[in-house]
């Protein structure tokens, strides 16, 4: 998966294909977000769950351990080895949900450039991602070393020709699941392992260059499928 997404929905749009009926602790806003070409560092909406309580709060995405100091920060892990390696072991019980419009992947078409790619749902509702993190709950408070990860897994049918990683995403059922404190860390890492939406829910077509500067174009046109394009 590479790093580039769209969240350009409201934190209401996102609670209400969450399905969930829980008190909300917005601390990202009420304003659509408006990001249709977010990347790598950028603030985005991040949902957890605290006790019966949901929470939204704007965080970094990518984030590295405190003693990773000669390491880029990562903005994506890989759900064969999230659970047990040693670099994200401070962030595994820490789960969250990051809700998305689309992702972007770039494709080696033979041209002069890779031709990016938008992927969404066929039927237009928001995606929600498996992620971990370290953001401000209960217990500790807004830090510099806040930041999160989209957890990724094996890409399959057609989207293999797109990207061979993909992101976890959860039907709202197992996205809420995934979100419950109560919920096991084993039973969590089964989910993310096994249970993520088939690629038949998924569709992509190609979409302009301009896509590949996130610092000057990040407005709706980025999203719009190129001239005469098809679905895939």
């Amino acid at each position: 998966m590479c790093g580039r997404l769209s969240q350009y929905d409201g934190i209401h749009d996102f609670v209400a294909a969450l399905g969930m009926p829980n008190a909300l602790v917005n601390n990202a806003g009420d304003r659509p977000l408006e990001r249709y070409n977010a990347a790598p560092s950028t603030q985005l909406a991040l949902f957890h769950q605290e006790g019966e309580y949901l929470h939204a709060d704007m965080v970094r995405w990518g984030w590295r351990p405190h003693w990773a100091k000669d390491r880029a920060a990562p903005v994506n892990a890989r759900v064969e080895k999230v659970a047990h390696g040693p670099f994200y072991r401070a962030i595994w019980p820490h789960r969250a949900i990051i809700a998305l419009n689309n992702w972007f992947e770039w494709v080696d078409e033979g041209g002069p450039k890779k031709q990016p790619y938008l992927i969404r749902r066929r039927d237009r509702s928001p995606i929600l991602c498996a992620a971990i993190g370290q953001y401000p709950n209960d217990e500790q408070e807004q830090g510099e070393h806040d930041g999160f990860v989209i957890i990724t897994a094996d890409s399959a049918g057609g989207m293999v020709d797109i990207h061979d990683r993909r992101p976890v995403t959860l039907s709202p059922e197992l996205a809420r699941e995934w979100l419950d404190p109560a919920t096991p860390r084993e039973r969590a890492e089964q989910m993310a392992l096994h249970q993520g939406e088939p690629t038949e829910a998924f569709e992509w077509f190609r979409v302009g260059y301009a896509v590949g500067n996130a610092k000057k174009n990040d407005g709706p046109e980025v999203i719009e499928p190129m001239a005469q394009e098809g679905l895939f």
